[in-house]
């Protein structure tokens, strides 16, 4: 492996802590990204508990009207691709609040899904989608064939980044699935990554960086097949990965080896590609410190708007903390009231744009994929003289 960029050491992304814990020093783990000379696989060595990282995790998706939007028809692709049977079993790993398996339960599959986060396992299971608190591998898979039989479906959304051992994911999910079963995942896509400097996607959650050519040698060791990649929007660039066991009926398409050549023809696969990566990264945190700061010796008062995990990286690399932004806006009740990892900013809802006690002049918004939803829902913040500015892929102020 080698050292191809350097982020510096971060607490971890989703570290919030409660009012009572204010001050508290928060370990910091180093945020080192390496790559494979080999296989040209883009990963992070420094690991971190995973019991740490997801087993009191507070994001979920059902408060994004756009993921919710995008499950939707999610679903409804993987619906038609498949021409699954009514009562086909369908297994979600990561399901989180079960958003995604909702639309497949109401289109009549058996459904179960699985997610460490105990709390939305819960609430999730008690709202009608079964949801196993677990970590997802061989041993659990095993117990669900002889449960459950075999399995049509098995998703895996922006989770097949998390684990320090993909293989023993992949021998779960080919012990689950039947013979023309199929294993979808969505996972941000390192070629965004480095065409658009979305270096925040880089956390201590995310484990690997995936590219297409990596993805087919892993899938090929477990007798698996990378039959199409189609590139979707989230997280400012991701990709969707359709796999079958070898053997089975579905074809391979044409994406699978045009996005390898796309990747060679880049470079990314090559160490020495990454240092134009970094300097882009290095230019956007002067431009950005520099706006911020002339804002601020203006007297201006500026928030941030979104506490998502890259907001973590993005605060901490460019140096925002406290002493620019007064507070951060999140419409997820579940981190309302929290205060963000490390600099231990104030988490409040939306309402605190428009009260004139804690109006502030400029949003810096965070969730920066979002910015779209998130501007279009506060147009009066923008009538009333305020301003938004998106600070990746490009800075924008509006």
């Amino acid at each position: 492996m080698q050292l191809i960029m350097s982020l510096g050491p971060t607490p971890l992304a989703n570290a919030f802590l409660g009012a009572d814990e204010v001050g508290k020093q928060q370990e910091h783990f180093p945020l080192d990204v390496h790559i494979c000379k080999d296989c040209g696989h883009v990963q992070l060595l420094d690991v971190v508990d995973p019991e740490i990282l997801f087993r009191n995790y507070v994001y979920v998706s059902s408060t994004s009207p756009v993921y919710v939007e995008h499950f939707r028809r999610y679903a409804q692709a993987m619906l038609g691709m498949t021409s699954m049977p009514p009562g086909s079993t369908i297994v979600e790993i990561g399901s989180n609040d079960g958003t995604l398996l909702r639309f497949f339960k109401n289109a009549g599959m058996h459904v179960l899904g699985i997610d460490p986060a105990r709390a939305i396992a819960a609430d999730a299971t008690k709202k009608g989608i079964e949801t196993l608190p677990e970590f997802f591998n061989l041993t659990l898979a095993r117990k669900l064939r002889r449960q459950v039989g075999e399995v049509s479906l098995v998703v895996a959304n922006n989770v097949f980044a998390h684990a320090d051992d993909l293989h023993t994911i992949v021998d779960g999910v080919t012990h689950l699935l039947g013979p023309d079963g199929v294993f979808v995942f969505e996972v941000s896509y390192l070629l965004d990554v480095f065409e658009k400097t979305l270096f925040d996607t880089i956390y201590h959650e995310h484990l690997s960086y995936h590219s297409v050519k990596p993805l087919v040698g892993l899938l090929e060791r477990h007798s698996m097949e990378l039959i199409d990649v189609i590139r979707v929007d989230s997280h400012g660039g991701s990709i969707r990965g359709i796999t079958k066991r070898k053997g089975g009926r579905l074809p391979k398409q044409a994406s699978v080896d045009e996005l390898i050549v796309l990747e060679e023809s880049l470079g990314l696969h090559d160490p020495d590609a990454y240092g134009k990566l970094f300097t882009n990264v290095q230019n956007l945190k002067v431009d950005l410190g520099n706006i911020l700061r002339r804002l601020k010796a203006e007297g201006k008062k500026i928030v941030g708007y979104g506490a998502p995990a890259k907001a973590t990286t993005l605060m901490f690399h460019f140096g925002l903390g406290r002493d620019i932004l007064d507070y951060i806006i999140d419409d997820s009740p579940f981190k309302q009231g929290l205060y963000s990892p490390g600099h231990h900013i104030p988490i409040v809802p939306s309402s605190y744009l428009y009260d004139e006690s804690h109006k502030p002049d400029y949003v810096l918004v965070l969730a920066w994929n979002f910015a779209a939803p998130i501007i279009s829902n506060h147009k009066d913040f923008l009538d009333l003289g305020g301003h938004f500015i998106i600070p990746l892929p490009m800075i924008e102020i509006k």
